[in-house]
């Protein structure tokens, strides 16, 4: 899986935090053959053996949730990769649930992985990025902005990313660290599956408002001709100068005002 020609990201140094499934997998199998060096975090311990091995990028088993694992992981790919340059959090989820029916269990899983995870590997990276400077690229989504019916505990830990993101862009820019949020509308075999439980009436329904929804194509985007070229970018000294953005990779979903 590779992206067309564009910005380098030859010789990064890049972490990936959930690399091994959706979009995060789609960066570890594409950005070792464009020149990086890649370490990625997961929980699955075989699929991520199984993914390094195809890749060409190195796997290490981390929770992003958990303190001392992701702390474990992020020295261990410093000290393997040679120091870091981008640090990218992909780890999350997405669990679906009326407002009313939300468990405080749900609502701190939720907050753990997508919000605790983003704070711990953003802190933990800093001290690596701090003396040459670098990249930070978190993932928020939509709904952290917008709100997500029958997902608000994940439309808020994801607005929790967009203030955290915005908030680290403020403070660390004084040592050339780029701190930017993603907002992608990607289509992934996560999605391929939602669509596999639909009816076909519900399909149909879920089609027609999409049709609506995405001004570019009606649809959710490629990960390797819409994704990957964006995010290689953003990796790259041609976004030297961008901090503090969410950046929508959606067709046209979000539009920031």
């Amino acid at each position: 899986m590779q992206p067309a020609s564009g910005s380098s990201i030859s010789g990064k140094k890049i972490i990936i935090a959930g690399g091994t499934s959706g979009m995060g997998q789609a960066m570890v199998e594409a950005f070792p053959a464009l020149g990086a060096q890649v370490i990625f975090f997961g929980r699955s311990v075989d699929k991520g053996n199984a993914l390094a091995r195809s890749s060409g990028a190195r796997f290490i088993e981390a929770d992003v949730a958990d303190e001392d694992s992701i702390k474990s992981a992020i020295e261990r790919a410093v000290a393997e990769l040679g120091g870091l340059d981008v640090l990218i959090t992909a780890a999350g989820v997405a669990p679906g649930a009326a407002a009313e029916n939300i468990t405080l269990a749900d609502w701190l899983e939720v907050m753990a992985i997508n919000v605790t995870g983003t704070y711990l590997t953003n802190t933990i990276a800093f001290p690596h990025l701090k003396e040459h400077g670098g990249t930070i690229l978190n993932f928020s989504s939509a709904g952290g902005i917008q709100g997500y019916a029958g997902k608000a505990h994940y439309a808020a830990s994801k607005g929790a990313v967009v203030a955290w993101t915005r908030s680290l862009a403020k403070e660390w820019g004084r040592y050339n660290i780029r701190v930017n949020a993603i907002a992608p509308a990607i289509w992934t075999p996560m999605y391929d599956k939602t669509r596999a439980s639909m009816s076909a009436e519900q399909l149909d329904q879920h089609d027609r408002m999409m049709l609506g929804a995405v001004p570019l194509g009606g649809k959710l985007g490629n990960v390797t001709d819409d994704f990957l070229p964006v995010m290689r970018f953003l990796c790259s000294d041609d976004a030297k100068f961008m901090t503090g953005q969410v950046f929508a990779i959606d067709g046209g979903v979000l539009m920031l005002r």
